[in-house]
């Protein structure tokens, strides 16, 4: 299924940031290249998980079951095309199909295990997937139960298939059916999809060449080697698991660990035993292992690097991974629709300022226009006028133009006459500051900036530094109604180990950090954990609504 245009494929092709080759390519040279290097490692808990034993496969196994499931899943009546949405935990078979899948001409949309029936009915009404590959039952919860009501109200939907029935197909003869399939760089390689927590889920379609040009901007910029062992803490399903581990897994080998759910013990076990050298983790995350009781005791001494994402890191904790264990840290700011941007070692050599600084890719006359950053265009704009900004400390949203943003959204023609402008520039949501240096930083998201009286606070930003606190485990940040202020800065945070919490501890810590009072939150709520999304992403929506009940003047 090629989305992009005739004009974009030409362009990006001739500009050489597009290319020949297909993940299958890639996947299959590494095989012919290293066939008995063990390439893929089950979750230590599959068994739990699943009721079957952890698994370690080569690239010669890996291949067998790649090729094996697709002719499987051609002789159920998989097509050139064709929409398969896969529900699985991670584990080795749901890595298998993103290739399976492709191989047998159809297309993956992976969606998370919690998604339900509402989600799900919505996705296949959307894309009329053909097939839905699920388990029978996850954690008491009966899938493949709920994908038979699903087939029942789907015109399209012919195959409910269980993951036992995807192990029995891994095991099927090849017969070579697969040579006249042909699969094409431009090709759609993935529809994932955003989170969804406010809206219904967007489909973002990425093609094998804007994944590959996510590759090459990954290995350009952070500190990511060639064959390293990889490992990915969250689902395998969008963006953050999929454009920072896996598909440079694909593209030059190595091997790749899977982990689900996320449990701190678990993981960390893995990293040293499997001698992890890279991996993209969240800051709550960083700041947990770092905090560990036993954090002393930890040999991570084989890791290389770490990106962290999802928020800016705070200072201290990246201070504290290079003090520990030598390991190097990059900066990512990402999203499902594709644009990307990192600060690694090799491109902002000051820690200090790779917390908070990503290159302003695209700014003329600036240094970032070289390698495969050439090909990126970003502006930052007012919200309001859609003027450029240009002034050192300006905020507006970050507009995005380059060969790794989808085509537009999936069969969504009204969601694209918003998202994109009349230049081809995406409008990503996110505000950012102009910054010295040819550089920019993450502001907020366009829904968490706390306006108090006149002042534009960062949630992020208050968050970032309360990650700092001895006592905090996590943390968010969300604004609360003021009648006279209009709104003012109330955290949610989760003690360390249970340790007693007091709003004025918080204000202290941050009075010592010499942050502007007005930053300061006015409300602590201590909770046991921070409500997330499938993916990670803090639910923002059900604090603020949490706060508003409890303000509320009766």
């Amino acid at each position: 299924m090629i989305l992009a245009s005739q004009e974009a494929i030409k362009y990006w092709t001739e500009k050489g940031a597009w290319g020949h080759k297909t993940f299958i390519d890639y996947f299959q040279e590494n095989a012919a290249a290293n066939p008995d290097k063990e390439c893929l490692i089950d979750p230590l808990n599959k068994e739990a998980l699943l009721g079957l034993k952890p698994e370690r496969l080569t690239f010669r196994q890996l291949e067998e079951a790649v090729d094996a499931t697709a002719e499987g899943l051609v002789g159920r009546g998989i097509k050139k095309d064709d929409i398969v949405v896969v529900q699985l935990p991670n584990c080795w078979e749901l890595a298998m199909l993103y290739l399976a899948i492709t191989r047998a001409g159809g297309l993956i949309s992976p969606v998370p295990m919690q998604w339900r029936k509402k989600e799900l009915e919505y996705i296949l009404r959307k894309t009329e997937a053909k097939a839905y590959i699920t388990v029978k039952e996850f954690n008491k919860f009966p899938h493949a139960d709920m994908g038979k009501e699903l087939q029942s109200g789907s015109p399209t939907l012919r195959q409910i298939i269980t993951l036992d029935e995807v192990r029995e197909m891994s095991q099927g003869d090849i017969t070579g059916r697969l040579e006249s399939i042909h699969v094409d760089p431009n090709d759609i390689f993935t529809l994932c999809w955003s989170s969804g927590t406010e809206a219904e889920p967007k489909g973002c379609p990425l093609s094998h060449n804007n994944w590959l040009y996510q590759v090459s901007l990954c290995y350009e910029t952070a500190p990511i080697r060639k064959g390293d062992n990889l490992i990915t803490a969250g689902p395998l399903v969008n963006m953050a698991s999929i454009g920072t581990v896996f598909v440079e897994w694909l593209r030059y080998g190595g091997k790749f660990v899977l982990h689900h759910p996320f449990d701190g013990p678990t993981f960390i076990m893995q990293l040293i035993s499997e001698e992890i050298h890279y991996t993209l983790l969240v800051p709550a995350v960083v700041n947990g292992l770092l905090k560990h009781p036993l954090v002393d005791q930890f040999d991570l001494s084989k890791i290389n690097a770490i990106t962290i994402g999802a928020a800016p890191p705070s200072l201290w904790s990246v201070q504290e991974l290079k003090r520990r264990w030598g390991i190097e840290f990059g900066n990512i700011w990402g999203m499902n629709e594709g644009p990307a941007n990192l600060s690694g070692p090799s491109n902002m050599p000051e820690v200090e300022m790779r917390v908070d600084h990503f290159p302003h890719f695209g700014k003329p006359g600036s240094k970032w226009s070289k390698g495969a950053t050439a090909f990126l265009e970003l502006k930052v704009a007012d919200t309001a006028t859609g003027r450029e900004l240009t002034s050192k400390g300006d905020v507006g949203e970050l507009l995005y133009r380059g060969p790794n943003v989808i085509p537009g959204y999936f069969r969504s023609p009204e969601l694209n006459e918003k998202a994109f402008d009349t230049d081809g520039f995406f409008h990503t949501g996110d505000l950012f500051q102009i910054k010295d240096r040819d550089c920019i930083g993450f502001f907020d998201r366009t829904k968490d900036i706390i306006i108090r009286g006149g002042f534009n606070i960062s949630a992020q930003e208050v968050e970032n530094m309360l990650l700092g606190h001895p006592k905090i485990q996590d943390v968010a940040v969300v604004a609360m109604d003021d009648a006279v202020l209009g709104e003012k800065v109330c955290a949610y945070a989760v003690p360390r180990d249970g340790q007693p919490l007091s709003l004025e501890e918080v204000t202290s810590f941050m009075k010592g950090l010499g942050v502007a009072v007005y930053k300061f939150p006015e409300r602590l709520e201590v909770i046991e954990a921070i409500p997330r999304n499938p993916v990670g992403k803090i639910l923002k929506n059900v604090l603020r609504e949490d706060i508003r009940k409890k303000t509320k003047v009766a």
